[in-house]
């Protein structure tokens, strides 16, 4: 029976692959949007300045469009580090960089990491990715999630999935990663900074459309 299972994986990637192959050969659709460069510097009462990336970071990352802001509403308040990455496409082998893999490079070391149900502001509810990590005494809270064409995953694997099935319906590899950080003050409990990010992220949620195309 397993065996079976494996065979019957292996033949829907290699078709799932030979249609995304055959897609490639189609011009691609990428519909109108906002730069990311324009997205709002004021988030409720949050008020946002640009930080430049790192150019090794960026060639790390491909040809793309990035953004990343520290918003801040209170002077002793933990601030918001957002960042967000939009690929027009994904065909040439420049695909979304998953934070699990970028995040503890930079010595960061998971201690809490789960899928979380971050509520809309329609009422509706979509699943991201919530970690908790660790360097030293420093703590942060972290939550993102890939966004595409109207649809938000936590998973990676899923993301890449619907990467495969756009191509060969709609002609489109583009999408995103969105990623809200938030560090843990000293003595503060981590529900704290969880309730901080996900209040941002309900607050920008509305906005994101424009930028990352349905």
């Amino acid at each position: 029976m397993k065996g079976w299972i494996r065979f019957l994986t292996v033949v829907i990637l290699l078709v799932a692959t030979a249609l995304f192959l055959r897609a490639r050969t189609r011009p691609e659709t990428v519909p109108a949007r906002q730069a990311l460069a324009s997205f709002p510097r004021q988030v409720g009462s949050w008020v946002g300045r640009d930080v430049a990336l790192d150019p090794r970071v960026l060639e790390v990352l491909g040809p793309g469009e990035f953004l990343t802001r520290i918003y801040t509403r209170a002077p002793k308040e933990p601030y918001i580090d957002l960042f967000a990455a939009y690929f027009p496409t994904q065909r040439t082998g420049n695909t979304i960089h998953s934070p699990q893999n970028c995040l503890p490079g930079a010595g960061w070391t998971p201690v809490d990491a789960r899928r979380f149900p971050l509520a809309r502001p329609d009422g509706s509810t979509m699943v991201v990715n919530r970690f908790v990590l660790a360097k030293g005494s420093e703590r942060l809270l972290v939550l993102y999630w890939y966004q595409a064409h109207g649809r938000v995953v936590a998973s990676e694997y899923w993301a890449k999935f619907y990467l495969v099935a756009d191509a060969v319906r709609d002609n489109r590899t583009d999408g995103a990663l969105v990623r809200i950080v938030t560090p843990l003050a000293s003595g503060e409990e981590v529900g704290a900074g969880e309730r901080r990010a996900v209040e941002f992220a309900q607050a920008t949620l509305p906005m994101l459309d424009v930028y990352i195309p349905r």
